[in-house]
Parts: C-alpha cells; structure tokens; sequence
C-alpha cells in the first residue's frame, strides 16, 4: 500500500485489499473511497469485499467508479463527500492517478 497525499485530508493509494482496510482505519482514516470500477483487473478484489472490510472496522466505504474517463456526475458526488466527511479520506483504484484527477475536477466544479 503506497499512499500519497494531495492535501491534508485527500490521500491516493493504488488498488487496496480487504486486509490492508484495517490499517487505513488505524491510521485514521475517516473513509475510503474505491474509483475502481469491479472486473478491472485480473485478481482485483471486488468492492463489496472492501466494503465488507471496511464496515469490520467502522470505516465509512464509498464506491465512486470512474472507467474511460471522469464522469462529471463523479466528480459532484467527490465534491459531496469531500463537503460531508470531516478527517482524512483515502482513495484508490488501480494507481491513484484517476482519484487524483477525479479529485482535481471536484475542487474546479461549483457547488
């Protein structure tokens, strides 16, 4: 699990397990973010495995795909949760590349 932060409270990280949730909720993570649309890749964990993982150890799990693009309707919904959790969020799909591209269309919309 290689995390990189864009801010003090959005991280990026490449795709997760569900063993890797409880340590993101150790570390102090207000949520999880999966952008990482299922069936993707080979052996990909499916997000309902997370999610699982994630209602384990308390930690709010969200299931934002974004595949062949950023979707604008994605980006509202970042903006969204951005808006309503309060802590660190961290984000992953296959590199983090789309979480932090998603994440930079979130901050440039209104709302």
């Amino acid at each position: 699990m290689h995390i990189r932060p864009l801010t003090q409270n959005f991280h990026v990280s490449g795709q997760l397990k569900p063993s890797d949730i409880a340590k993101v909720a150790e570390a102090g993570y207000a949520a999880v973010i999966c952008m990482r649309p299922d069936g993707e890749g080979w052996g990909q964990p499916k997000f309902s495995a997370i999610e699982e993982a994630a209602k384990a150890s308390n930690l709010p799990a969200y299931y934002l795909p974004v595949g062949g693009g950023v979707p604008m309707d994605q980006a509202k919904k970042l903006r969204s949760l951005l808006k309503e959790t309060e802590g660190p969020i961290l984000a992953f799909c296959a590199s983090g590349a789309r979480c932090a591209g998603l994440y930079q269309m979130a901050q440039q919309i209104g709302g």
